[in-house]
């Protein structure tokens, strides 16, 4: 059985963008399908979501899909450099490392984001990352996508006026995404 952990990002929740829809198309597929609910934005940070993470732990495996938009990505970096056993895959939507220049997620996002990582632990744990990023992303530039793409030996995967993959550009579903998850499924 496949579990697969969906990570949403800062003011986000379980049940906006294309979260419902990717976990119904991966129940009729016979996954394990989690979207924790996290603090955002009140009491935001890497331990509270940490702490949260905890009831969701015993999922994490070597039979895991991890995905993160957003502030996802940098959580699942840590996730990643912690683990004992590596997971099967990764994939980072609008993900970035350090710092917008946006006071307003800077602030609530600094403890995920600005600091180091062991990117070695990381790539030990997870062989094949995914990483997505529109060329319009009105949040995250696309330098801090290849900023991640280059730290994970990974590429890039632009795709045009997608915005930051959410509900406002219009993504209530996520179809390259769910394909390419479908590679790891067993």
């Amino acid at each position: 059985m496949t579990n697969i952990i969906i990570i949403h990002g800062s003011y986000g929740n379980p049940n906006e963008n294309w979260f419902p829809w990717l976990k119904t198309e991966l129940k009729k597929l016979k996954c394990d399908v989690f979207v924790p609910k996290f603090p955002t934005p009140e009491n935001q940070s890497l331990e509270s979501w940490k702490k949260v993470f905890e009831g969701y732990k015993q999922y994490v495996n070597e039979n895991t899909i991890l995905i993160g938009h957003s502030l996802g990505p940098a959580f699942l970096l840590d996730l990643l450099e912690n683990l004992d056993k590596p997971v099967k895959s990764a994939f980072f939507i609008s993900g970035f490392l350090g710092l917008l220049g946006n006071s307003k997620f800077d602030e609530i996002n600094k403890t995920f984001t600005d600091r180091d990582f062991d990117w070695e632990k990381i790539k030990q744990n997870c062989k094949k990352f995914y990483i997505y990023h529109s060329d319009n992303d009105p949040y995250v530039p696309i330098k801090k996508a290849r900023e991640l793409a280059e730290k994970l030996g990974s590429d890039v995967i632009e795709i045009k006026n997608a915005g930051h993959f959410n509900e406002k550009a219009g993504y209530n579903k996520f179809e390259l995404l769910l394909e390419d998850v479908k590679k790891y499924i067993e």
